[in-house]
């Protein structure tokens, strides 16, 4: 992978070293306080869900419609982002809890779990901001890069990225399709086998929020319905606020695929903390990003427990100044303006700045990936 062009390669290995010791520091440290972190968001999750519910069959009086829609909001952003996210890295399953297990957690989202886990586990931080092999730069529909091609339906991206926004749990689950692939490398009977189980959970979802709760609010039904809508809309304006500011801020690094083939363990490193960005704010604010707010941590170390981020970011960013390594950090409102401004700058057309490898190359996943 390329490099600043003051590291050396001894640098860069040294660089690794540094990274590898924060993190066998923490995973050797995890114990009883870390479980009572967990399980106290799970309980803080529960708690606001039965009651969000309960006061939205109070029907549309203001107070009760506004608190129960909060408290709905409330529970589905802390499971979606602190909770079900982390857990599906293996965050906890070195507490052998069966409600915390990342091979059987299935979260409150129209994406099913297994093929999350294969899109954003695998090839996201694996081939972390690689055009054309990490999907979620653009998520297959926006151009996030000058190395990505233009064409007439970018100068829309701004709408896109707006309609995206709103209904992004359903960007998620149609996702791991690779719509593009079909008809190459991908059969349609693969495509509908995935389709058949988007579709399965899907539906769960939707019954459950718009049919289940809304019946059982009797004569409340629309209002349960209006805040179970506006609670999922919440939730998924927050998610891509969070996710976008993490990976598309306008210093973060796009690369090709040449950059990242048979990379070591300090330049994967390197790569990861080039393409991610933090966002600065309150501790309630890093528990309801999931702690995504701490994106370069959780990308160097995604199997780490994420409230464990905030303690070990101020040794990231050392060592970064030491290297004189860019540590892409700020307030949510600069950070979304360099979203803003990369998806207006992508949405007209511009030379490619370098080539990707031809086809025939291929670029190979690093050992430690699956950790990952």
């Amino acid at each position: 992978m390329g490099k600043p062009t003051h590291l050396t390669d001894a640098d860069v290995a040294e660089f690794g070293r540094e990274l590898d010791a924060i993190r066998d520091e923490v995973m050797n440290d995890l114990g009883e306080r870390d479980a009572r972190y967990i399980r106290k968001v799970l309980k803080t999750q529960r708690y606001s869900e039965v009651a969000g519910r309960a006061l939205l069959m109070a029907g549309f009086l203001p107070p009760a419609w506004l608190a129960g829609t909060g408290l709905l909001s409330l529970s589905k952003v802390l499971e979606n982002m602190e909770i079900g996210h982390n857990v599906m890295h293996g965050q906890w399953d070195w507490m052998n809890d069966p409600a915390l297990d990342s091979a059987t957690y299935e979260w409150d989202n129209t994406c099913p779990s297994n093929q999350w886990k294969h899109s954003h586990n695998y090839m996201h931080h694996t081939f972390t901001n690689i055009i054309d092999l990490d999907r979620d730069v653009g998520y297959g529909i926006l151009r996030m890069s000058e190395d990505q091609d233009w064409r007439p339906q970018h100068l829309a991206q701004p709408l896109t990225a707006a309609t995206l926004a709103a209904f992004f749990q359903w960007g998620v689950a149609l996702h791991d399709l690779e719509v593009e692939r079909l008809g190459k490398d991908k059969t349609f009977k693969e495509a509908a086998v995935q389709a058949k189980a988007i579709w399965g959970k899907a539906r769960k979802q939707v019954l459950k929020d718009y049919l289940l709760f809304p019946a059982l609010a009797g004569p409340m039904f629309v209002p349960v319905l209006t805040g179970n809508f506006a609670a999922n809309l919440n939730r998924n304006l927050w998610t891509f606020l969070i996710i976008f500011c993490g990976h598309f801020t306008d210093e973060v690094e796009m690369f090709d695929e040449a950059e990242a083939t048979d990379e070591t363990r300090g330049q994967w490193y390197l790569r990861q903390l080039l393409g991610s960005s933090n966002l600065t704010g309150s501790v309630p604010f890093h528990i309801l990003s999931g702690h995504l707010s701490y994106q370069i941590e959780h990308h160097l170390f995604p199997d780490m427990p994420s409230h464990r981020y905030r303690e070990i970011a101020p040794r990231v960013q050392a060592i970064c100044e030491r290297y004189g390594i860019n540590y892409n950090t700020g307030p949510l409102t600069k950070q979304f303006g360099g979203v803003v401004k990369r998806i207006l700058r992508m949405s007209l057309p511009h030379r490619r700045k370098r080539n990707t490898l031809t086809e025939q190359s291929t670029v190979h996943a690093p050992v430690y990936a699956e950790a990952a």
